[in-house]
């Protein structure tokens, strides 16, 4: 029985080997479009409130009223005993709501989501998707120095992923709409399309196929369709700068990335150092958030303008109304309580913050360059998150959507490949992976074509085939399979005499046909047959061999001629495990074949 079901398996395998193109994408890609709509529109929904539910929080701690108004905590009339316990009394309800309703409500909801995509399934729990946006709207509304995107990504993951679980769909669709709701949360925050999708392809997807791509583009157009009526239209920090810049600017602009870069390892790492200051507190978890949010009122002393989310800091930066020593103030304060809040464990974005602090350091820079502080303030801002993200491309089409100023895009461009250089380079890990990775995981985020679908059989099988033909008696195929030649393999294809293949025969047949007492005076020609073997194709692709290995859990597979079934070879688990090798020479051996045209 589990023979018939194991060769019912491979046979099922080798049917659906669908014709070879540029990619896998089938009719199913509509459906998941479809669905990525409807994720699109309660994604951007979800914006709304949550954006809604910090403006409430605010104006309640910080201004005692019950409204939505979107008041900046700078201009409160609090006294300084409020404005220092107030974020810890925030960071206080926010550990025990992770403490007693969702640990994964903890941090900046990036990682949590890219562990969702590659360790979950895919799968988030509905209470992540209510506790997630409510834990950010009370840290941020009470001070807390983040910013939306952040939550909103992960709880639109969360919508994508709760609306996926509702149907019978695989790990990979329920991604696929996990990841077009959080492009489509951040598309309805920021009024950034390309920006969000360009996210998702670089941070969250690990693939670029059509059937994850297209959906998430889905996604983000509905996002961006439903924007206006939940935020208005329009960039959301206008930029109107078009600085003529000599050849030599672009220079600048990689010289400004390269600083961006070094601010951003250096804030990684320091990131990660208070959270293992944290980690050695003899207090629980749970009361983390409280005393990182002592140090955010501390700041919030030292700098009203710190606290929140910060998105008038930005347009004060962009637009050239921000004096010397508030930026220079914004930057010092603005790092130290950003980076022990989010040590503490407590809700909140990391996208406004870097914003925040690569701009001003671009700002100050500005002071010495050409072209004004706002110009280089946008092209740090780029630079920072690109950098830190390890997304460059989403940082430069994110600069460009949120100012609206295209002209920008090659000297965004440099200077965000710049900081994305010197942050790979300096650091194994992102601010985003540091964290999975310190919970055991690794994670490679370089994406490269597949050896496996790109080689054939032909390739890598063996063309020298040991097989058995059919007229061999059984007690000669015992003896054969029973002696003592260590070099006999597990199994052997049974061939006609012109060649053809009849069946495949192993040791454990053998051994099953001793125990049941096959007859003496039979063949294998009686005991084997053709659909007994799973075969393959030499131009078969070696993914899809592997694929029929893997079903019908086969170490060998006899390759066959298409047109008239003769073996010509043979595949093993080994020669899969070869093309390793292939790829690491690819990447080890260096030659330098003109030079060595030329001595010879």
């Amino acid at each position: 029985m589990l023979m018939r079901q194991t060769m019912d398996k491979a046979r099922v395998a080798t049917r659906h080997r669908n014709k070879l193109g540029d990619f896998t994408a089938d009719s199913r890609v509509l459906l998941l479009i479809g669905m990525a709509l409807v994720v699109g529109g309660a994604s951007a929904g979800t914006a709304w409130v949550l954006l809604k539910l910090i403006a409430l929080v605010t104006d309640l701690v910080w201004f005692g009223q019950f409204s939505v108004k979107n008041l900046v905590i700078a201009n409160t009339t609090r006294g300084a005993l409020w404005m220092l316990l107030a974020p810890a009394a925030g960071g206080l309800v926010i550990g025990l709501m992770a403490r007693f309703g969702s640990e994964k409500i903890r941090g900046h909801g990036i990682p949590e989501a890219i562990e969702a995509i590659l360790l979950g399934g895919s799968r988030m729990q509905p209470k992540v998707a209510v506790l997630k946006p409510l834990s950010s709207a009370i840290s941020i509304g009470s001070g807390g120095p983040f910013g939306a995107e952040g939550p909103i990504i992960m709880t639109g993951g969360a919508v994508g992923s709760l609306f996926a679980q509702c149907f019978h769909l695989t790990a990979a669709e329920r991604k696929t709409l996990l990841v077009a709701g959080a492009a489509a949360g951040m598309t309805a925050i920021f009024g950034t399309p390309i920006a969000a999708v360009l996210l998702a392809v670089e941070l969250l997807l690990f693939e670029w196929k059509p059937r994850s791509f297209l959906p998430v583009v889905a996604a983000a157009i509905v996002s961006e369709v439903c924007r206006p009526f939940l935020f208005g239209s329009g960039p959301l920090f206008p930029f109107a700068e078009h600085p003529d810049m000599p050849l030599w600017g672009m220079a600048t602009a990689i010289g400004v990335g390269i600083v961006a870069g070094l601010q951003s390892g250096l804030m990684t790492r320091l990131l990660y150092a208070a959270e293992d200051l944290f980690d050695h507190l003899p207090l629980h978890w749970m009361w983390w958030p409280m005393l990182g949010g002592l140090a955010v009122g501390a700041g919030g002393l030292a700098d009203p303008r710190a606290l929140g989310v910060g998105y008038d800091v930005i347009a004060d930066l962009l637009s050239g109304h921000a004096a010397a020593h508030e930026v220079t103030r914004m930057l010092l304060v603005k790092s130290a309580i950003w980076l022990v809040a989010l040590a503490s464990g407590t809700s909140g974005g990391v996208l406004a913050p870097l914003l925040i602090l690569g701009g001003s350091l671009g700002w100050l820079e500005g002071q010495m360059l050409p072209g004004g502080p706002s110009f280089w303030a946008l092209i740090g801002m780029a630079a920072m998150m690109g950098g830190t993200m390890r997304s460059p491309l989403t940082g430069v089409m994110f600069a460009i959507e949120l100012t609206g100023n295209i002209e920008m895009l090659p000297i965004l461009l440099a200077a965000t490949g710049a900081a994305f250089a010197v942050t790979v380079l300096l650091l194994k890990r992102s601010i985003l992976t540091e964290k999975i990775a310190r919970r055991g995981q690794h994670i490679t985020r370089e994406y490269s074509i597949d050896q496996f679908e790109l080689l054939r059989v032909a390739d890598v099988m063996v063309k020298e085939v040991d097989t058995l033909p059919v007229a061999m008696p059984v007690d000669d195929a015992v003896a054969f399979f029973s002696g003592e030649d260590v070099r006999r393999h597990k199994s052997y294809p049974v061939v006609t005499a012109d060649g053809r293949l009849a069946g495949m025969v192993s040791r454990s047949d053998v051994l099953r046909w001793r125990t049941e007492g096959a007859h003496q005076a039979m063949t294998l020609d009686d005991l084997v047959s053709d659909t007994s073997a799973v075969s393959a194709y030499p131009d078969d692709v070696l993914g899809r061999v592997a694929d029929i290995m893997v079903s019908a859990d086969l170490g060998r597979i006899p390759v066959v001629d298409r047109d008239d079934h003769r073996v010509v070879g043979l595949i093993a688990r080994k020669d899969l495990l070869r093309i390793r090798s292939l790829v690491n020479a690819e990447e080890r051996d260096r030659s330098a074949y003109l030079m060595r045209e030329r001595v010879a």
